[in-house]
């Protein structure tokens, strides 16, 4: 599954370590999101795109 969660988060400036705190993860898991090595559950993949101010559509794509 793709995702779009570097891009948004570069768009704001973010490390990956402050997305992570802000999340409540570790800097290993939003990297793993990232690269798509990991598959968020589903209440952190809905934090996240309350945080980016989008849906989890929008940052998680299955057909892409």
């Amino acid at each position: 599954m793709r995702n779009t969660v570097r891009e948004l988060r570069t768009r704001r400036g973010l490390s990956q370590g402050d997305l992570a705190t802000a999340m409540g993860v570790s800097r290993q898991t939003i990297n793993s999101i990232e690269t798509g090595r990991y598959l968020p559950s589903l209440p952190l993949a809905i934090a996240l795109s309350r945080f980016f101010g989008t849906t989890v559509e929008e940052v998680f794509d299955v057909d892409r």
